[in-house]
């Protein structure tokens, strides 16, 4: 199994422990984070090795990565493993489990690449490199008819993990944030890659925010302690009087869950925030030429899961040069006085949730299971 980041390890533990559940006797090794490792992989490299995103901040790392590949490969091809699962990061796994599918391993694809976004032209790669995909979304299914390649629809475990309803106020006093004020969450990503590029702006909105909104406070958990120290210095290097911020390690469900409105990096986190029901603005910048190759090759409007997952645009989304500090306050300090439109995306954020509902480790356990007795394992 190899997963090459957090949301990838999350889903890898939960997979992990519903085979557990089914067949004891199961071993794992690969590339994994904590959840992974806590479930008994054993882990080949650190996941930090591979989590990068962007055409540009790759290529910066291509040598390592494309080593770390190449040692894996053989390594698996020695071992001979009963099946491979690469989690997501496609462009890494997608290349190793066409290679181990050659030497009649099996392999699973745990989340459909984005070809719904760009990049379509990947569906007969895909095709060619899996035994076996499982899909997060409704629609992805579909996309694969005329491949051949079997598709499972899994749903998502997000959806499973987290309540239909949340209490607020149990999520202020548990994370002992201030009661009675607006509390806004800003969420700028969990990669250093992603904090370099949106931290700056996303605190210099909060600034201005605060400017209209004298008494909100913010609330930012950071995914390692490498971002937090990131953040911790942007958060602190631009405000003249601190910020009222209350930065976490960890505790990103919590504190989506205390907020009144949120200011979400496009990934992931857009997804945990509609599931938990925190209205929310959507901004993304990135390297120049990474945003231009992929301008080039997209066919979506929309950046954001839920705004994809509901088919138009409820979630204001500001890209690249569009994401200014100016812009994501005005949006935020609208959102925050603006009942009708929190509720009008919380009621679309209760649909989604109901719709990726589906016991997803059970049905990506099931899934699995059938492709290892396809096999005679």
């Amino acid at each position: 199994m190899v997963a090459g980041e957090a949301s990838g390890d999350q889903l890898g533990g939960h997979l992990m422990a519903a085979l557990k559940a089914r067949r004891p006797g199961l071993r794992f090794s690969g590339i994994g984070g904590p959840r992974m490792i806590a479930q008994g992989l054993e882990s080949l490299y650190s996941i930090e090795q591979l989590s990068v995103r962007g055409y540009v901040e790759v290529l910066r790392r291509y040598r390592s990565i494309a080593a770390m590949r190449r040692e894996l490969v053989q390594r698996l091809i020695e071992e001979r493993p009963a099946l491979f699962i690469g989690i997501d990061s496609s462009d890494f796994n997608l290349d190793i489990e066409r290679r181990l599918k050659d030497a009649g391993i099996p392999s699973v694809h745990y989340v459909s690449p984005a070809i719904w976004a760009w990049r379509g032209w990947r569906l007969q790669r895909i095709a060619r490199s899996v035994t076996h995909l499982l899909a997060l979304f409704p629609f992805e299914p579909a996309l694969y008819a005329q491949t051949g390649v079997g598709v499972t629809y899994v749903g998502h475990p997000l959806a499973d993990m987290i309540p239909l309803e949340l209490d607020k106020a149990q999520a202020r006093a548990q994370l002992r944030l201030p009661p009675g004020r607006p509390l806004v969450a800003v969420l700028p990503g969990s990669r250093k890659s992603e904090v370099d590029y949106m931290g700056d702006v996303f605190v210099r909105a909060a600034l201005l925010l605060q400017q209209r909104v004298p008494e909100v406070h913010f609330v930012c958990p950071t995914a390692t302690r490498e971002t937090r120290a990131q953040l911790e210095a942007v958060w602190y290097r631009h405000a003249s009087d601190p910020l009222p911020v209350t930065l976490l390690f960890g505790h990103s469900h919590e504190a989506l869950a205390a907020a009144d409105v949120a200011l979400v990096a496009s990934g992931t986190a857009t997804l945990e925030a509609a599931l938990i029901k925190t209205p929310m603005v959507i901004a993304y910048r990135q390297a120049q030429v990474t945003w231009a190759l992929m301008r080039r090759m997209s066919y979506v409007s929309s950046i954001g899961l839920p705004n994809l997952l509901a088919g138009e645009a409820f979630i204001p989304e500001f890209v690249q040069g569009r994401a200014t500090a100016e812009a994501l306050a005005e949006a935020l300090g609208t959102l925050l006085a603006d009942g009708d439109a929190q509720r009008r995306q919380i009621e679309r954020f209760r649909v989604i949730h109901t719709t990726l509902r589906q016991d997803t480790a059970r049905k990506a356990a099931d899934a699995v299971l059938r492709v290892l007795e396809s096999a005679g394992a």
